[in-house]
């Protein structure tokens, strides 16, 4: 009884688990967690909705309360023992988790309960439940027979490998990588903001001079204004080619088995790929159906993203005398160019956003919409010094969520941004189980003289997160399969997406974005620019978004058993949307976490796709005003609190009357001007 995470816990006790604990715990909660089920599918008494489909999602609780802290820390805390244990529990996990789905006893008495349901009298919630559950089993082989449940076993425990060791080289080559700069000159058109914090991460490494890392904080603010070339491009290769060095940490032949395994257990269960498999639990349904959106987003954008590509060029030729423009003259040459056409730059917009300030304006923003009251508190064990703990309460005081914020960069945190869950809302004997919420970001940390000031790319990657994370607080379900971001995939960057929507508004902006010296709110020919400025380029970014989507069904919408080169398969994935010429150094799928590690595969088009949903619920918003009670309520009513309850299309009509269309995406992103529509 003296591990930590065997002793029922509310909020996780971080400082008492040490990492000889996590084996043990997930050993004795399998057990556990496999006597509940056995408990379930042995039962003397015939099958109902309530013994079998209710206690099954009831089931396992203390191992998904294990598994959500270890795989959090994996991620945001990790370290070579914890990547270790990591390989070790997860085939435990896989097993038993297949142990569940090809349990033909268990399986026999959802489906009488399944068989039944036109005769239960189920609330929409109760039906999406027992569907879910029929086909977790269903769509997971119950249906098959022994050979090749077998089979199935074997491919899931070797992916759950795969997927590991490739996330762990495209961490390891972040890490492995750091340019050790001693001339000033090197850092010449980098702000001092940025050389300070260069100079801080040298000095944290006992290094003289300065150092830039392939941390987005580090690199992003490298490769948008320093003005020597050649370090941009080592830099740029060197963060294009992680993966790709025929080494121990080279993802390429990880790509091949995944992709190969993914498709042939896609073929196992009956599907013609794994696009097809993962596609039928999707608003987009199908591969077409995602090639088709994809074409048409490509059609608008790619005459757009032409023009501003050869307005780079030329912007590029004249001021530099640059011939041929190349991926790591990009950002700079779009810095640039954007400081010409707007005056407008991160550097000017940077002191507006301390990023204290634009915690207490996502906290006022979520406040005037939804009546959240934030509180933060030193009362909650956490992981790492610079993780934030907060209570959020509604306007009655009661308690809606437990709120986790760790916002820089560190050796043992993967790049990016996201959110995740400790614990789950659900509704238990009458009473309402609050969920404990996380965001995780790599933003710049303070330096000696100044706070952490944020880009506003970094702004609205904050704003972003914290829409998932509301999507999680107000989750108000019965079950815990079903709550909060437990949605479709093509539905669950609804909430964080729109949220974004707020850091181009004046009266959301006047909640926070003042300066961190003088207090001065941010001027508002400032807030016009950001606003004029935000399609700036939108014809790239999509055409951008269009080829990792693109990129993403070529390697699972058809058979892969083909393909032997990973570079000429991206390559040939890229043609309709690559404006810059190719490096062959470089290739992007060896450290494309998101669906290579993630959960995005088959399904990286989402981002696209939530965009049109995004933008047509904020447009309701628009013409209301972006704070009208009535539409942040049915906003809250029919989308943020009802997780995957129901269908995310009846849920979205229920909120706006309507389904989606494309036009306000291509109207907000202006690309409905373009020639070739008129």
């Amino acid at each position: 009884m003296s591990n930590p995470l065997l002793i029922p816990f509310d909020t996780a006790p971080f400082s008492k688990i040490k990492n000889e604990h996590f084996k043990p715990a997930f050993i004795e909660a399998i057990a556990d967690a496999r006597a509940e089920i056995d408990a379930i599918s042995q039962a003397n008494e015939a099958p109902t909705f309530e013994n079998t489909i209710v206690a099954l999602d009831f089931s396992g609780q203390q191992l998904d309360r294990i598994s959500s802290v270890f795989f959090n820390l994996n991620s945001a805390e990790t370290n070579a023992e914890i990547q270790k244990i990591a390989q070790e529990v997860s085939p435990l996990l896989t097993e038993f988790s297949n142990d569940i789905t090809l349990n033909q006893d268990l399986f026999q008495r959802i489906k009488t309960v399944y068989d039944q349901k036109e005769t239960l009298d189920l609330t929409p919630e109760e039906s999406t439940l027992l569907e879910k559950r029929y086909k977790s089993f269903s769509r997971n082989g119950a249906n098959l027979p022994e050979e090749k449940k077998k089979r199935l076993r074997e491919i899931d425990a070797e992916l759950a490998k795969l997927k590991l060791q490739f996330g762990e080289n495209v961490l390891a080559e972040t890490n492995k990588y750091q340019k050790h700069l001693t001339q000033e000159s090197d850092l010449d058109g980098l702000p001092e903001g940025e050389k300070e914090a260069a100079a801080q991460l040298a000095k944290s490494k006992d290094l003289d001079g300065w150092l830039i890392t392939l941390d987005y904080p580090s690199y992003i603010p490298f490769m948008k204004y320093a003005s020597n070339r050649e370090l941009r491009k080592e830099l740029s290769i060197a963060f294009g080619s992680k993966g790709f060095h025929q080494d121990a940490l080279d993802n390429q032949e990880n790509i091949l088995k995944i992709t190969r395994l993914r498709h042939e257990r896609a073929v196992l269960l009956g599907y013609k790929s794994h696009a097809h498999f993962v596609l039928e639990e999707r608003m987009a349904e199908t591969p077409e159906k995602v090639y088709t959106f994809l074409n048409e987003l490509l059609e608008k954008a790619k005459p757009a993203a032409e023009r501003e590509f050869a307005e780079l060029e030329q912007f590029a030729k004249d001021l530099d005398g640059i011939s041929q423009l190349e991926k790591w003259d990009s950002a700079y040459y779009s810095e640039k160019l954007k400081q010409k056409l707007f005056n407008l730059d991160d550097e000017l917009l940077k002191p507006y956003f301390k990023l204290e300030n634009v915690i207490a304006g996502v906290f006022k923003v979520s406040e005037k919409l939804f009546g959240l009251q934030f509180e933060e508190v030193f009362d909650i064990d956490k992981y790492h010094e610079d993780v934030k703990t907060y209570r959020i309460y509604d306007a009655k005081k009661e308690l809606v969520a437990i709120f986790y914020a760790d916002f820089h960069p560190r050796a043992g945190k993967r790049g990016g941004a996201w959110m995740t869950s400790y614990k789950s809302q659900y509704l238990e004997n009458g009473k309402n189980i609050r969920p404990h919420i996380s965001n995780v970001c790599n933003f710049t940390k303070p330096t000696a003289s100044k706070p952490s000031l944020l880009t506003f790319n970094e702004v609205t990657t904050l704003f972003h997160e914290f829409g998932h994370g509301l999507h999680g607080m107000l989750a108000n379900t019965t079950y815990p399969s079903l709550s909060g971001t437990s949605v479709y995939w093509d539905f669950v960057e609804l909430p964080s997406q729109i949220l974004e929507n707020w850091c181009y508004e004046k009266e959301a902006l006047k909640l926070f974005a003042t300066h961190y010296q003088t207090g001065e709110l941010i001027p508002m020919e400032l807030v016009t620019k950001i606003k004029e400025s935000s399609t700036f380029q939108e014809g790239l970014a999509t055409l951008r978004q269009i080829s990792f989507g693109l990129l993403d069904m070529s390697w699972h919408a058809a058979d892969p058993s083909h393909i032997t080169d990973v570079k000429k398969q991206e390559e040939l994935a890229f043609i309709d949307t690559d404006l810059f010429p190719s490096i062959a150094e470089t290739c992007m799928s060896t450290s494309f976490s998101h669906i290579f590690q993630g959960g995005y595969s088959s399904g990286y088009y989402s981002y696209k796709w939530a965009e049109v949903l995004d933008a047509d619920a904020f447009a309701y918003f628009k013409e209301k005003g972006i704070f009208d009670k009535e539409v942040a309520t049915k906003f809250m009513d029919h989308v943020l609190s009802k997780g995957g309850t129901e269908n995310p299309m009846v849920l979205y009509k229920r909120f706006r009357g309507a389904e989606p269309k494309i036009e306000a995406l291509l109207e907000r992103a202006g690309l409905l001007d373009t020639p070739v529509n008129k």
